[in-house]
């Protein structure tokens, strides 16, 4: 009788503990780190490896660079970053990149080649100087088609880059039955456009993140023909700004979960909101940051907010989706207390 409860009580523990992608559960893990408007997200792969992508904000006493860490370390449970990517050269996505390998180790950087300068940052050429430095001016430089190859375990992981420096993959697959929809904006000249985005493929599962890529890129890569197919998770683009999160690939795509990494006064915008709401195949969307600028009616509600405060107050909390092996379901859940939502993918 008492070995019997013992093992009940033991079960519960574990039951009700944060699971944490390893060798022994197979699943991916993916980490989407409040750093107040900016971006940065981390992935632990069932062999446990790990890769960041993009790095938020530096300064702010290390406040982001703080947060990073003690998601990798803490909650993950890991000591070094495998892959760091940069998906675009804002400040706001690389500017932690240096500061993180004063903290732990990265191994391998990636980005779509760094420029000499940058037309939209007068203070480029200083502010690039720490990542060349702990870079070693060796990151690899990523092309529409590429390959970025992860350890996995049972079930394939792969991560395909679709966009980068302003050209998108070969526009083959079905075609796109809301490519009518798309109203072409002035072209964008800043190296938002020029982002990065990565499809990654575990067993069943699919998701999409394209880092701050702009109107008409978007478009130019689901038109006429939708490359991508339906896209299981998606994270809302450009933290949710108008000037992205075009309808024509949110359509295409069909997303049933998407995240949205904004700010309290940043991102968020009610366009998005609206495009998203438009968007039947939607179930969740969580956002990082209740925007302090939209009526609660106006966002996704308060339950699927992480963060609800100003950033004075902010606690960082962040949104942490968990895939099982062989991709054929998935949970999302705010900090590992929080409740957690189990979605089936299609």
């Amino acid at each position: 009788m008492r070995s019997c409860l013992l093992s009940l009580v033991i079960l519960a523990l574990f039951a009700v503990g944060p699971v944490q992608a390893d060798e022994k559960n197979g699943r991916l893990d993916i980490y989407f780190i409040d750093v107040e408007g900016g971006a940065a997200t981390l992935f632990v792969t069932p062999a446990g490896e790990t890769l960041l992508i993009d790095s938020g904000y530096p300064d702010n006493n290390g406040r982001d660079r703080d947060r990073i860490v003690k998601v990798l370390k803490e909650v993950a449970g890991k000591k070094q970053i495998d892959h760091a990517a940069v998906s675009h050269w804002h400040l706001d996505h690389f500017g932690n990149h240096a500061a993180l390998t004063t903290q732990v180790p990265i191994k391998n950087f990636w980005d779509r080649g760094i420029p000499e300068t940058l037309k939209e940052d007068s203070k480029f050429e200083e502010r690039i100087g720490p990542y060349r430095a702990a870079s070693q001016n060796k990151s690899k430089k990523l092309s529409p088609g590429d390959m970025l190859t992860l350890k996995t375990g049972d079930t394939p992981l792969t991560a395909k880059v679709v966009t980068a420096s302003g050209d998108v993959i070969k526009n083959d697959g079905a075609p796109n039955p809301f490519a009518d929809q798309h109203k072409p904006q002035p072209e964008d000249p800043s190296d938002n456009a020029k982002s990065i985005s990565l499809l990654f493929k575990f067993g069943k599962f699919t998701f999409l993140t394209c880092g701050d890529l702009t109107w008409n890129v978007e478009a130019k890569l689901v038109t006429p023909n939708n490359p991508l197919g339906q896209i299981e998770m998606f994270m809302a683009t450009h933290h949710g700004l108008e000037v992205s999160n075009n309808p024509v690939l949110v359509q295409a795509i069909q997303p049933h979960v998407v995240v949205m990494c904004n700010g309290p006064t940043k991102g968020g915008h009610k366009q998005t909101q609206e495009t998203l709401r438009a968007t039947k195949s939607i179930k969740a969307l969580f956002q990082l940051h209740r925007n302090l600028g939209l009526k609660p009616e106006e966002q996704t509600p308060a339950e699927f907010i992480a963060n609800a405060e100003p950033t004075s107050e902010c606690k960082g909390r962040f949104v942490k989706a968990s895939v099982a092996p062989g991709g054929g379901s998935y949970t999302v859940q705010i900090m590992p207390e929080g409740k957690v939502y189990e979605y089936q993918t299609r």
